[in-house]
């Protein structure tokens, strides 16, 4: 009988290091995307107009919540529960697989940002695509609903690929119980295919997406063109509204992936080489890119950067108060 191989242990100090990392990832990028959340969240709670924007950005805030939430589930089940002899556990799998998913979902809602950018700020000459920037910057809440409808139908299909293969590898596994080898070698393959099959799933969203960045990218080329032969001003708003969209979409880009390349990179690391150094470190690629790009997003954003503004100032006046009572004596105590 063939004996698999086990996953190298790694140190208790660098567990315990990737265990404080992402404990500290997980804080930023929760504290980063609940405050975009909230702050659109309370403008809704209190029936105040939301933008076509800030409708975009407080569904993906939410995905960006449950995608950190699901990364330090990973890092938990590597440190603590992956000391089997199976490095391709099922609890496992599952996490990459709804990884995947939220991340999918992620893009779409990324995409209607990017159609939204263009519509508002490319100026089209042509008739047609005239029309259809005036129809998207209408449309975008039912965009938003079949961005999301199409996500739920791409999570349904990932999920049936996932848990149809699972149970046709556990079938097989038990017909063939002579060859532990040939098992696992099964289980790796039904699992790499959901995997990659999730991946396609994206691809629409992401070809929409680089449709729509490039639009911008040749609006402002064009834009630059006309400034300089009309010598306009370096504060020119229609540069200052590309900058800030084109520094939003191409981050995610790069963003994505990055970590996109992480996690298929992840995947023969664990299967293959069994390397938990190199998980960990992708693992961590993977969950410092949405918390960077949420950070692009504040700065990009008038009303997040007020908002910060106003905790910043609040913080500030607090503490001054704090440090006049504990400087002057004759402040009566009020406890």
């Amino acid at each position: 009988m063939v004996t698999l191989t086990h996953i190298v242990s790694v140190p208790s100090e660098v567990r315990n290091a990737f265990l404080f990392f992402s404990v500290l990832e997980f804080a930023v990028g929760i504290l980063l995307n609940a405050f975009i959340f909230l702050v659109n969240f309370r403008d809704l709670v209190r029936r105040q107009p939301l933008s076509h924007c800030d409708l975009v950005l407080l569904s993906l805030s939410l995905t960006r919540l449950v995608l950190h939430g699901l990364l330090f589930l990973k890092a938990i089940q590597l440190t603590h529960f992956q000391w089997m002899k199976d490095p391709l556990s099922f609890s496992y799998q599952t996490i990459i697989v709804l990884w995947m998913i939220v991340h999918q979902a992620g893009l779409w809602l990324t995409m209607c940002l990017s159609l939204l950018y263009c519509s508002k700020i490319v100026r089209f000459s042509h008739a047609f695509l005239l029309h259809a920037a005036s129809w998207i910057s209408r449309k975008i809440p039912q965009m938003l609903l079949g961005a999301m409808v199409l996500s739920c139908v791409c999570t349904l299909l990932c999920l049936w690929d996932f848990f149809s293969g699972s149970h046709l590898s556990a079938v097989t596994r038990l017909l063939m119980n002579n060859s532990t080898e040939l098992n696992l070698n099964i289980a790796k393959l039904s699992f790499f295919h959901s995997f990659l099959f999730c991946s396609l799933a994206s691809i629409p969203s992401f070809l929409l997406f680089l449709v729509s960045s490039g639009m911008l990218v040749f609006s402002l080329g064009r834009h630059m063109r006309m400034m300089r032969a009309k010598t306009r001003g370096s504060g020119d708003p229609s540069l200052e509204a590309h900058t800030r969209a084109l520094r939003s979409l191409v981050s995610f880009f790069c963003l994505y992936v990055l970590s996109l390349c992480a996690a298929l990179f992840s995947i023969p690391l664990l299967m293959l080489w069994h390397s938990k150094v190199g998980v960990m470190v992708c693992i961590g690629i993977m969950a410092a890119c949405p918390s960077g790009h949420a950070v692009i997003l504040i700065s990009g954003n008038a009303k997040l950067r007020r908002a910060v503004d106003t905790i910043l100032l609040w913080a500030k006046s607090s503490f001054k108060v704090r440090v006049d009572h504990k400087a002057d004596p004759r402040t009566p105590d009020l406890c």
